[in-house]
């Protein structure tokens, strides 16, 4: 959940101007374009923003009433938002009186809420004329704001929901409902907290608020760029150590960050000159970044905004969620480090120069105390802490840690630029949660998502397996024009009740459409992360994209393994039902069943494959994920026979390509 600005910032330096224009518009894809005003206008937001950092803060220790805690947080994402984001990029340069007037009104809606409060909560079924007015003012002013930070698609989504609740008693079987009139339903959605003020907005309001300025905080201490440089200073110059470089700064990155664009941004500048030097070609290299940004979305213990939704869906804490990631995100990363490995191999990549000449030891004693903040998220989430007060602090765990070394002191001028990119950051998210918040309030009025579920069932036939095949391509239908939080909110509502009417444990249902709501990330038109590694490379986008979907294969397998498969939910670390032997075994399958097909996917064992030998490693990797000891055995003869090929060259080797060949799937 890295500013873009920050990151663009940090990474600049490496970037040609053209890059840089490249990287802003695609930014201003996922987050909106954004203004860089001066002035009285700057130091406004300024002053907003490190205000609504300090109100997180100040939630997150002293109990504040659930709907004045959601309300204000929304005054303030309103009033910054149609300051921070132009109706346009044409008005990028200045604040126009349309900006200010829409400010004031966001807070005017807030303020008439709080006036009369509680009169106001119990009137939602019979609203009053002043409600209705402020209330359709409310709701425009959301979806205007969303617009502003994420395009048009989530606004016109919420605006067709909005429809379905109205228009239901003329909807064909079986999306007929009783339907709602206009004062149901602005009542329902800006009078409740089953609307506007739902669950993905109290999310955000407390957890993901906190983690964003916690990323501020890491970034602005100079630990971001730590973690980097150690990640690269610990490789080495041996061939693999570029493709193990960006393994290793992905996760490091990804534990502070959570944005996978963010994160191919930030590495790609600095990585990209030691792929290229190595042999990787731009799509190859491009889409090898993208893969291991995207993993930031799933890594603990700082993941996606998704993954806090999820702890309240199942109304579950946060250490819950990390574990349930722990090992899926564990055999994402094998995967894509064995990649590195045979590619290396295949297309005989040669050994980098570094131009750091500090050691990885070196740097550890000098920066290692920069660890210490994402320790403390652990070690307060493991002894029963709140996913808010560990974040808390970890953010007064980093601001302290930061005066061992002079240079990465919390001055006044970088304490408040912290406080203010922790707001900033989390108004693109916070303007989702709102919009994706009218979403979740139509479904639980109109029940379409029972609905929903059954139709996914029915043309299923029953099956579970065809159930979660449905689902994931709905996924990815809709992950096609929304980001991965929207993705995630819409499917948590509409699809997980198919996957759970089928037997799937609620825990593995979410953790499903979490995987697959990931691909919003590397599918066209909104493959966002492979398109920013490629305005860095230079590569073809659609080219560099495919090379993506090649790397991140093992992340949409995963999510088969722990819904479909019965002992499959030993990789999610519940055990119920699951024998100790049993469940170990599971899961070590799976990191061989990984394994392999990683080597099918680079065409690499212990030689180059053919394509006969690829095909046979993939099919023993499927059998190795089963979790059947019938599937095991098969998988590894069959990956017996493959070794035995390679070994006696009983089918005549192919040539070796040119380097400029390499990299084809």
């Amino acid at each position: 959940m890295t500013d873009k600005q920050t990151t663009m910032e940090a990474s600049g330096a490496d970037l040609t101007e053209e890059q840089k224009k490249k990287l802003e518009q695609l930014m201003e894809e996922e987050e909106g374009a954004t203004r860089k005003v001066k002035g009285f206008w700057g130091k406004a937001i300024t002053t907003l923003a490190v205000a609504l950092s300090l109100f997180a803060l100040y939630s997150a220790v002293v109990p504040v009433t659930t709907q004045i805690l959601r309300s204000v947080f929304v005054a303030f994402l309103l009033a910054l938002s149609f300051l921070y984001y132009p109706l346009t990029v044409k008005h990028k340069g200045k604040i126009t009186m349309l900006d200010i007037g829409l400010a004031a009104l966001g807070l005017a809606c807030i303020g008439y809420m709080l006036f009369d409060f509680e009169e106001f909560i119990y009137r939602a079924v019979t609203p009053e004329s002043g409600d209705l007015i402020f209330g359709v003012l409310f709701i425009l002013l959301i979806l205007e704001a969303t617009r502003r930070s994420s395009g048009w698609i989530m606004p016109i989504t919420c605006i067709l929901f909005l429809l379905y609740a109205y228009v239901g008693p003329w909807l064909p079987a079986p999306w007929t409902h009783r339907g709602y009139d206009v004062e149901r339903i602005i009542g329902h959605m800006y009078m409740t907290l089953e609307g506007v003020f739902g669950v993905p907005i109290d999310v955000c309001s407390t957890i993901i608020a906190g983690f964003c300025i916690f990323g501020a905080f890491l970034t602005i201490s100079g630990a971001g760029k730590f973690y980097v440089d150690f990640a690269f200073a610990s490789m080495g110059q041996k061939p693999t150590a570029a493709g193990r470089a960006v393994v290793a700064t992905s996760y490091f990155l990804a534990m502070a960050s959570g944005s996978g664009v963010a994160n191919t941004v930030a590495i790609g500048s600095v990585a990209y000159p030691m792929l290229s030097q190595a042999g990787y070609d731009r799509n190859n290299a491009g889409g090898f970044l993208a893969a291991g940004g995207m993993g930031a979305i799933t890594t603990p213990p700082v993941m996606g905004a998704a993954a806090f939704l999820i702890a309240e869906f199942l109304r579950i804490s946060y250490l819950e969620v990390i574990l349930l990631a722990l090992i899926p995100a564990a055999l994402y990363y094998w995967g894509l480090l064995l990649m590195v490995e045979f590619d290396a191999r295949k297309f005989g990549l040669k050994e980098v120069a570094l131009t750091r000449h500090i050691t990885a030891g070196q740097l550890f004693k000098r920066y290692g105390y920069h660890f210490i903040p994402l320790a403390a998220i652990v070690g307060f989430l493991v002894t029963g802490f709140t996913a808010q007060i560990a974040v808390f602090a970890a953010i007064v765990t980093c601001f302290l840690v930061s005066f061992i070394r002079r240079e990465s002191w919390f001055t006044p001028p970088k304490l408040l630029e912290a406080l203010k990119q922790g707001s900033l950051t989390v108004l693109n998210v916070g303007a989702i949660c709102a919009a994706a918040g009218i979403i979740v309030g139509i479904v639980s009025l109109t029940g379409l998502g029972l609905k929903l579920s059954s139709i996914i069932i029915d043309y299923a036939g029953g099956s579970l397996f065809m159930t979660a095949v449905y689902t994931g391509v709905l996924l990815w239908i809709i992950g096609l024009a929304v980001p991965i939080t929207a993705t995630y909110i819409i499917a948590a509502v509409i699809a997980a009740p198919a996957l759970t009417k089928l037997g799937v444990p609620d825990y593995a249902a979410h953790m499903f459409i979490f995987y697959y709501a990931l691909l919003s990330e590397v599918s066209p038109p909104t493959a966002l992360s492979p398109f920013a590694a490629a305005a860095i490379t230079g590569g073809n986008p659609f080219k560099t994209t495919m090379m993506a979907w090649k790397y991140t294969l093992t992340a949409f397998l995963l999510p088969f393994i722990f819904t479909v498969l019965p002992e499959g939910k030993a990789l999610l670390l519940h055990w119920e039902g699951i024998g100790l032997l049993s469940g170990i075994w599971t899961i070590i399958s799976a990191f061989i069943g990984i394994g392999l097909l990683a080597s099918g996917c680079s065409g690499w064992l212990l030689r180059k494959s053919t394509a006969l030998e690829r095909a046979i490693t993939i099919v023993a990797a499927l059998g190795f994920v089963l979790p059947y000891h019938i599937g095991s055995i098969a998988g590894a003869v069959l990956i017996g026979v493959v070794v035995l090929l390679q070994k006696t060259n009983w089918i005549k080797k192919p040539p070796p390509r040119e380097p400029k060949e390499v990299f084809r799937i």
